[in-house]
């Protein structure tokens, strides 16, 4: 009769989940500073309020980012679709970059965590 072998299985969960959710972290905040950059050259400009009022925040806790404009006209512009802009500038100037660059965002996320699980 042979020996059965024997083996040891260390769990490191608690320290990967942390690895993964501090990569995650910094990918939301590099996908958040991205939306805003596109964002920017699509915000209507008059006097340039608007697209300085624009900042990106992440929520560590919630693992959600955003991206606002926080002027009180920001929303009406954003929706009016009617008005008229700059060569470039447009409604939607949140929404369409949003749509447009998911991908993108999501592969920062991902990559932040996967480079995050390595080190």
């Amino acid at each position: 009769m042979s020996r059965a072998a024997r083996s040891r299985i260390r769990w490191n969960g608690d320290a990967v989940l942390g690895r993964a959710r501090q990569g995650a972290v910094r990918g939301l905040r590099l996908g958040a500073e991205h939306l805003l950059a596109e964002s920017r050259t699509e915000v209507p400009i008059a006097e340039g309020t608007l697209e300085r009022s624009g900042t990106s925040t992440v929520d560590e806790h919630e693992l959600v980012a955003g991206v606002t404009y926080d002027t009180p006209y920001a929303r009406r512009v954003h929706e009016d679709l009617s008005a008229r802009h700059s060569p470039g500038r447009k409604a939607k100037f949140l929404e369409d970059p949003a749509n447009r660059e998911a991908a993108v965002i999501g592969e920062l996320i991902a990559a932040q965590v996967r480079r995050a699980l390595r080190g």
